[in-house]
């Protein structure tokens, strides 16, 4: 790095893969003094996704403590007027997901002309097929010469193949081999039915000896799933996936890292990046279809020299997945003992007492009201709870005064009882239109009717002179 060659870096999980490429950026801008132009950047560093570019955001203040470098982090999730105010200015160093710092390149916002080193983290989830368009978009806006480096903890084949149009002879530097687990992981699988899954992961994480752990999930619909599970169970988790916002996401993380959560629920690109040394257990709910993915679940745990322990649940389905990450790992895992039907029972009774204690909670809040208001002299009336339940409505302080006073005596004549309004009914105009043309047909009914009444020589005009005359002689003869 230091020598400004291209590297491919493979290294277990937790071994400090950051430190060995932040550490000689910044011994580089230490002694740089050239200043940088407006919206252009140093260096880029590119993650798959948000958790990662915060982890190394920290580890960027942590090293350069004592240096004068800017930087900021470029991800989605969040809204960009921030990330544009600090691009506008130029910066040395940006953290970028690739899909957010696509979006900035095409609207103007940065340039990447004036780049000199770009990194590449946790490479072979970057260049998988999803983020290769926009992978191959962004390398396209960067200049000829620069130095280019790509570290990860596995390193397929097909991968290093396609990393082969992005660096120009880089030198391979391999720590441990590719696709080897910590030692000091403690591996071991339960063959359980997929409808099993849910009681057996209750009484793991049950156990005591679980302080915090890890479930990792395919999807993100079943790691919701898996949360409401827990929650039944009394048990405290929350989930973590793409489908989350930044500030949601962040913001379990915070409460996972200070221990005010003991479980966390999470696909496996949202693994990347949780970078948490005190992880005990890390269980796999869902078996993954990479087997590589596999090594990055587990390296959870056992971060920073400590020991963990890694559980896998395999149905019928999975196993061909298992036969995979043995072959891939080289190990064989431990079959761990479990009852299945010990574990249907523990579930029941645990949801069972969690119900319980749901129960119980607005109870005894309700019980330290009343004892408050005893406590005062004060006469309390019933709850909200209660009068919802009743059906009852609760009268303001302005009804019970009016209902305190005496009525007046109601009228018995009914010409003096009050005449109700009638309620005014809201018509569309469809129907003013068809109501309109009804009542003008009824006029002109009505006015042709008149008309032929009133005309000479009509039937209706003759049948009454006839009987008018006759009227008349009549009246004449008794005369």
């Amino acid at each position: 790095m230091l020598d400004g060659q291209d590297v491919v870096g493979i290294a277990q999980t937790g071994t400090g893969k950051t430190a060995a490429f932040v550490l000689p950026i910044l011994h580089k801008l230490a002694s740089d003094d050239d200043k940088v132009g407006h919206r252009r950047v140093k260096v880029l560093m590119m993650v798959p996704t948000r958790e990662l570019a915060t982890q190394i955001a920290d580890g960027l203040k942590i090293y350069g403590k004592h240096i004068n470098v800017k930087s900021t982090v470029v991800v989605g999730g969040v809204k960009p007027g921030g990330q544009l105010k600090a691009l506008a200015n130029g910066l040395d160093i940006v953290i970028a997901t690739p899909g957010r710092l696509l979006d900035h390149l095409q609207s103007g916002a940065v340039r990447l002309d004036k780049t000199t080193t770009v990194i590449l983290d946790e490479a072979d989830q970057m260049l998988d097929l999803g983020f290769m368009p926009a992978i191959r978009k962004i390398m396209a806006k960067l200049p000829r010469q620069r130095q280019t480096a790509m570290l990860s903890a596995t390193m397929p084949k097909q991968i290093r193949n396609l990393a082969d149009d992005f660096l120009n002879n880089p030198v391979e530097v391999s720590v441990a081999p590719a696709a080897k687990p910590i030692e000091k992981i403690d591996q071991s699988v339960c063959f359980v039915p997929a409808k099993a899954k849910r009681a057996v992961l209750v009484q793991l994480l049950a156990d005591r000896e679980v302080e915090r752990a890890i479930v990792f999930t395919r999807t993100k619909h079943g790691a919701d799933r898996v949360v409401k599970y827990l929650d039944k169970a009394g048990l405290l988790a929350a989930a973590i996936h793409g489908n989350k916002s930044q500030n949601n996401r962040q913001k379990t993380l915070n409460a996972f890292r200070a221990g005010q959560l003991p479980i966390l629920v999470a696909t496996d690109v949202a693994a990347r990046g949780i970078d948490i040394d005190d992880v005990s257990h890390v269980i796999n709910y869902e078996l993954p279809n990479v087997a590589e993915s596999y090594v990055h679940r587990i390296g959870r745990t056992a971060r920073a020299g400590r020991s963990g322990v890694a559980i896998a649940l395999c149905d019928p389905s999975e196993r061909k997945h298992l036969r995979g990450i043995e072959r891939l790992t080289k190990v064989k895992l431990a079959v761990r003992d479990i009852s299945v039907d010990d574990a249907m029972e523990a579930e029941l009774a645990a949801q069972a007492l969690a119900t319980e204690q749901r129960g119980a909670a607005p109870q005894e809040e309700q019980d330290r009201d009343d004892h408050r208001g005893r406590s005062q002299g004060k006469r309390r009336g019933p709850s909200s709870r209660q009068r919802h339940k009743s059906g009852k409505k609760p009268q303001h302080r302005q009804d019970r005064s009016h209902a305190d006073k005496p009525k007046a005596a109601e009228s018995t004549d009914e010409h003096h009882k009050p005449s109700k309004p009638k309620p005014q009914r809201h018509r569309s105009r469809a129907t003013q239109r068809k109501n309109r043309k009804i009542f003008n047909k009824t006029n002109r009914q009505k006015q042709a009717q008149n008309q032929n009444q009133n005309q000479p020589g009509s039937p209706g005009q003759a049948s009454q002179g006839e009987s008018g005359t006759s009227d008349k002689d009549d009246r004449n003869k008794a005369a």
